[in-house]
């Protein structure tokens, strides 16, 4: 798959969770999530919990909390999503701060922001400790449909080409004199939008007929067979083994 692409949201070292097979580790998370998202939503120490496991999984990875409070920020759209269900969701009434709210709102509220922060700070740690073309051979490796793998490599490789290429139409608007202001601005941009679009489907026909003319068939081989021991297995199975635990505990005490 060629070489790796550095990314901002991965953190080298040399830890234990660094270490580990990157299909074992997307196994962990995947298998970590679906356990989180069974969990009833009334039991709310079982949260913290998992909170806490996260957090020695951080600490084992030597990720630092800021690290991971920084990359958080992009859950903001689901927190005021969560933030309105109070006021919107009908159903009893009660009263936070002075201000009548919705008793089933309030709890649809902290059931999408305890396990979609839990979700995105798993996926965080993930990304933070394992590389881009590691994850493509390990979704490779979990027999993930090809098609789709490739669809993603080229998208991690392309993505920061297109990025670029936005940013120098930007600059040759600014050059020109253009600012984004008003209404009146919709049509450049709208065109701008165009023109990077057309820019970005050519470039991928020429990539294509590179890749044909190269003995390109629908599929790219693998250089590195990624293996994982069964120790390996073991270490990973740990976080979703120990989440699973207070699953059942959260379902007994209910």
């Amino acid at each position: 798959m060629g070489a790796g692409h550095a990314h901002k949201l991965y953190r080298r070292g040399d830890s234990p969770v660094h270490a580990l097979p990157p299909h074992a580790k997307l196994a962990a998370v995947l298998a970590f999530v679906v356990v989180v998202v069974s969990t009833p939503r009334e039991a709310v120490w079982a949260f913290g919990g998992y909170a806490v496991l996260l957090g020695a999984v951080a600490a084992s990875a030597r990720i630092p909390a800021g690290f991971v409070l920084r990359r958080l920020l992009i859950e903001i759209p689901f927190v005021a999503f969560a933030f309105l269900m109070p006021f919107v969701v009908p159903g009893e009434q009660t009263e936070v701060l002075g201000i009548s709210v919705s008793v089933p709102g309030l709890w649809g509220a902290w059931n999408v922001l305890a396990k979609g922060t839990l979700g995105v700070a798993a996926s965080v740690l993930l990304a933070a400790t394992t590389e881009l073309r590691e994850l493509l051979l390990g979704l490779q490796r979990l027999k993930l449909p090809p098609l789709l793998v490739q669809i993603a490599s080229f998208m991690i490789r392309y993505g920061d080409v297109i990025t670029d290429e936005m940013r120098r139409m930007s600059i040759a608007r600014r050059s020109r004199g253009f600012e984004a202001k008003g209404v009146r601005a919709w049509g450049v941009l709208a065109k701008s939008a165009g023109a990077l679009f057309i820019r970005s489907y050519e470039r991928g026909e020429r990539v294509h007929l590179a890749m044909v003319s190269r003995g390109y068939a629908g599929s790219i081989p693998v250089i590195d067979e990624v293996t994982a021991t069964r120790a390996q297995w073991t270490r990973a199975a740990a976080l979703p083994a120990a989440a699973l635990v207070i699953c059942l505990l959260g379902w007994t005490l209910r």
